[in-house]
């Protein structure tokens, strides 16, 4: 039963600990990863528009490797899925750690770009399987459910941020090749500890035979992916490239807005791992959780829009309304997010759960593919104000789709 308060079996627990883990040491290699190629391809002279591409094809990636990811984890187990996510991200490190400064241009940018499909691929297919691998160590319980999801993404976003740090360090001490080989190294004791410690066949369930099959989602996932396009674009469109530039413009120095930016991350991980203690809960796991998603979506909707026009106004210190305006938006986006990534979940069907996950991040990454290509478009138009309105625009459709969203599950999850 969904109200079940049922204590998970300590084997769930156990490879609950030990997915989350995994995942952590991923995430702070893949922050680092970020860090990296920005901060070493600016030394180098490219320009933010040409950083700005690099990133591209690692958005892009996700969302086929979301739709095939969850297929196969479904197919052949989510622990083996988890294991190849790792394996394909040493890979992508070690093939960005061959770039060389006396390659040409085009030759480097088109490297770089490919190792970093690679490493979006990377990503998307060790999400799938990490968070698949919670609904079915969690149980039924929609309380313990929550928690796990929340403590889960909050904690691996607070990853990201420490990854943020790890990134300019290591490039600091080893140089970029010595940077990526000592996370692949890194990422390879994980690679093990994963193999010899998660039952292989984990999730293992009997696939979709048909690309119908794979598409045909609980009202509730289609709808909550299609708000996910709108949540995650309307995030990066200004986060993404308008936001630094627009910091680094204002005066702000390349060692303050990154570290702005990474301690706004770590704050948004403690946020959403916080959000169960902010959303009432529900026995069936929906009732009260779903109004919750349209009221905090409506919430985050008009902050962008507010500072919009307070950019209009004559401003002595833009930059300082903008960051105290990215603070609260960081607040209200991450119980958002903390509140969507449950309600996925709570929708997934038990025996697909690996698809339905798949698919919902397959959006996530679409809409991170639009935010990313819309916030250099929009910040070369007309500065972060356009940034802004974009963003409003996003989440004003994401409120629209939380309202239609469903009380309860289809009889086919």
């Amino acid at each position: 039963m969904r109200g079940s308060t049922a204590v998970p079996s300590a084997s769930g627990t156990r490879n609950y600990a030990i997915v989350t883990a995994a995942y952590w040491g991923f995430t702070l290699t893949d922050g680092a990863l970020r860090m990296l190629v920005l901060l070493h391809f600016f030394r180098l002279g490219y320009s933010p528009f040409t950083l700005a591409f690099l990133f591209l094809l690692y958005e892009a990636a996700g969302i086929g490797a979301n739709l095939i990811g969850g297929w196969l984890a479904t197919r052949f187990g989510i622990a083996r899925m988890l294991a190849v996510g790792l394996a394909t991200q040493i890979a992508g490190f070690l093939m960005l750690s061959a770039v060389s400064p006396d390659w040409a241009a085009a030759l480097s940018v088109a490297w770089v770009v490919t190792a970093q499909g690679v490493c979006g691929v990377a990503k998307d297919l060790t999400k799938t399987a990490s968070k698949s691998a919670i609904k079915l160590t969690a149980g039924e319980a929609s309380g313990r459910l929550f928690r796990w999801v929340a403590f889960f993404t909050g904690s691996k976003n607070a990853m990201k941020g420490v990854g943020f740090f790890l990134g300019g360090l290591l490039l600091e001490l080893l140089g970029f090749s010595g940077a990526l080989w000592a996370m692949a190294a890194a990422l390879g004791l994980v690679l093990v500890g994963v193999v010899l410690s998660l039952p292989p066949l984990m999730g293992r369930a009997k696939a979709s035979r048909s690309a119908r099959d794979l598409f045909a989602k609980d009202r509730g996932v289609n709808l909550l992916a299609a708000a996910r396009v709108f949540l995650f674009g309307a995030r990066d469109v200004w986060f993404v490239v308008g936001l630094p530039v627009f910091l680094h413009t204002a005066g702000w120095t390349f060692t303050m807005v990154g570290g702005f930016l990474a301690l706004w991350t770590i704050g948004y991980g403690v946020v959403q791992a916080a959000a169960p203690a902010l959303v009432r809960r529900s026995a069936d796991g929906l009732s009260t959780e779903v109004p919750a998603a349209r009221l905090w979506s409506f919430l985050l909707a008009m902050i962008p829009c507010v500072l919009a026009l307070g950019l209009a106004l004559d401003q002595p210190r833009p930059d300082l309304l903008v960051v105290a305006g990215l603070l609260l938006f960081g607040f209200v986006f991450a119980v958002n997010s903390s509140i969507h990534s449950y309600l996925i979940l709570a929708y997934a069907g038990s025996e697909k759960a690996a698809e339905d996950v798949g698919f919902y991040y397959a959006a996530n990454a679409a809409g991170r593919f639009a935010g990313t290509l819309l916030s250099g478009l929009l910040y070369a138009w007309s500065g972060i104000a356009a940034c802004l309105v974009g963003s409003g625009v996003m989440l004003a459709a994401c409120w629209g789709l939380t309202l239609a969203l469903p009380l309860g599950r289809s009889a086919r999850a």
